[in-house]
């Protein structure tokens, strides 16, 4: 639908005067007294072309359809332009040196299993020595029952992610930008983070990490991006563990935190795994009847 089709008056003039005049007519509906356009040479748009015959429009009816056009298209377009923000800031108890080492060893790891591959496609070294990385990653995630209806059948599963990264050794910081190549218009992940070695507490790394989720898919955009920012949410837990897990192995031990959170979730896999056998079989059978 175009603007101008539910504008009053709608048309263009061709070279003489338009005459618009009212007329004599009252629109049924509203009572209001009708305006006639009234020109052989003002062409007036309609559903099935150009119309160069006088026409009558109702002028209430005319400014409601309009009023309601662009409340339309204003919620459309808010809604497009409607980004989903996350944010936090966490402490890490080691040297930025060592984090930044196990940054580059995190994968695999017990915590990350939905990482599937991880290449490096550009290195480079600049001349006020900072390393710029690009990486190119595969990872899955299974999607919910409502959201596998907006997947095509035949499309993939899988998501390309681009990680682009700047290792400033002078600053002592570490920035990442991550963002995912496919399924843009399904959903947009734009990740940001800034590991910053901390100058108030020794030893210590600052982690900041922002995220922008978008949906351009129409209707279903703001319900898509709540299932991102929470399954966000989850993966960078995850994220966390998986590099304090490459930090311990980079130390030659592993925490009793990350032993205790395996075990914890291996416990709670199999109690639901044992909670849905016993009710399947507490559901009573018929008897089987003879004839």
């Amino acid at each position: 639908m175009t603007p101008w089709r539910t504008l009053p008056f709608a048309g263009e003039c061709t070279g003489t005067a338009s005459q618009v005049e009212p007329s004599d007519k009252l629109c049924r509906r509203h009572k209001k007294q009708l305006i006639c356009v009234s020109s052989g040479d003002f062409r007036t748009v309609t559903d099935f072309g150009w119309s160069q015959h006088p026409r009558f429009h109702c002028f209430v009816s005319s400014v409601q359809r309009s009023t309601r056009f662009w409340i339309q298209a204003i919620l459309h377009i808010t809604e497009r332009n409607m980004v989903k923000y996350f944010c936090n800031s966490t402490d890490i108890r080691s040297a930025w040196d060592h984090v930044v080492s196990a940054f580059w060893q995190r994968y695999p790891n017990p915590f990350s299993t939905h990482v599937l591959t991880e290449d490096v496609v550009y290195r480079e070294v600049t001349a006020d020595h900072r390393l710029l990385s690009r990486r190119l990653l595969m990872k899955t995630n299974r999607l919910p029952r409502w959201a596998e209806r907006l997947f095509p059948s035949g499309m993939s599963r899988c998501v390309y992610i681009i990680e682009d990264s700047i290792v400033d050794p002078v600053n002592r910081s570490l920035t990442t930008y991550t963002w995912n190549l496919n399924h843009t218009t399904l959903m947009s992940v734009e990740e940001r983070c800034v590991f910053q070695d901390s100058a108030e507490q020794p030893a210590t790394t600052q982690l900041r990490r922002e995220a922008w989720i978008s949906s351009n898919v129409y209707g279903f955009s703001r319900p898509i991006q709540e299932f991102g920012l929470a399954r966000f949410k989850s993966n960078q837990v995850k994220a966390m563990k998986g590099l304090e897990y490459a930090l311990s192995n980079l130390q030659g031990e592993t925490p009793q935190r990350l032993l205790r959170d395996t075990v914890k979730d291996a416990s709670e896999k199999a109690k639901e795994a044992a909670k849905s056998l016993a009710s399947a079989a507490a559901v009573p059978q018929k008897p089987q009847q003879y004839v």
